[in-house]
């Protein structure tokens, strides 16, 4: 089975008791994500971060933490019926806003960012990075991932 690496970087952005998510736009299902998105080769996961959140939302952010690691696994479907081991792997940053104007991406993989209540999350549609995320955030473990 072909085996298929994808590093990306995500900020948590709070404020004021609400956080900042776009919607991605998977596969005609869109779906509430953290601001991020996939590393280029050579790139540093700190510039990620930054460029991604500016790309996906018009924000300038400051990395305030890093939060922990998201790793997952699993099989996913290809062209010809072919399946093929996914592994994610999701650097968290905790990221304040500051500058610039609340913006959407044009021609990417999202196509709006907003700010939410956080009581309201739950009732979104979203893609499980979110409530990962947000428990990073609250629980801020030493090892960078969430008790169980």
């Amino acid at each position: 089975m072909r085996e298929k690496l994808r590093v990306a970087v995500y900020a948590v952005c709070v404020r004021d008791g609400q956080v900042l998510l776009a919607r991605w736009l998977n596969d005609g299902n869109p779906a509430w994500t953290l601001p991020g998105g996939g590393m280029e080769h050579g790139e540093d996961p700190y510039d990620t971060v930054l460029r991604e959140v500016a790309e996906e939302t018009g924000y300038r952010v400051e990395v305030t933490a890093m939060l922990g690691v998201r790793s997952v696994r699993f099989p996913s479907r290809r062209r010809f019926g072919r399946t093929v081991d996914q592994h994610h792997v999701g650097l968290m940053y905790e990221a304040r806003v500051a500058g610039g104007e609340l913006c959407f991406e044009v021609g990417g993989s999202t196509d709006m960012a907003a700010w939410h209540d956080l009581d309201t999350v739950p009732a979104l549609e979203r893609v499980p990075m979110v409530d990962f995320g947000l428990r990073l955030w609250r629980e801020r473990p030493v090892s960078g991932r969430p008790g169980k």
